[in-house]
């Protein structure tokens, strides 16, 4: 069975980042020996989620990438922050368009969630 997941966050809501963050851990301790992959990806107000400067999540967000999640960022809404890579967490990637990023995990078989 697949269970690989793709948690998408577009809003500049703390809380609703925290909850998704959250909502991995719970779907990690719930499949204990299940093989999946698991991305996060922050487009739209959430970009800045992923930055270094001022994240309460950071501790969180490095113990989940230790784990195996994968952090991604659109670069689109990068610009509009605006971010660089270098404002980033080292765990986060950088992607062309979210959007696309989305439909392409989807392809892939991801579920796609988002809190």
């Amino acid at each position: 069975m697949n269970y690989d997941l793709l948690v998408h966050v577009d809003l500049p809501d703390e809380a609703r980042f925290a909850m998704a963050l959250g909502n991995i851990n719970n779907y990690l301790a719930a499949l204990p020996g299940e093989s999946c992959r698991i991305v996060l990806l922050a487009n739209g107000g959430a970009a800045p989620f992923l930055a270094s400067k001022d994240n309460a999540q950071t501790e969180t967000i490095q113990k989940l990438a230790e784990a195996g999640v994968s952090f991604r960022v659109c670069a689109n809404a990068m610009k509009k922050v605006p971010l660089t890579k270098e404002d980033l967490l080292p765990c986060a990637e950088v992607v062309p368009a979210g959007v696309v990023e989305i439909v392409r995990l989807q392809r892939e078989g991801f579920a796609y969630i988002k809190p």
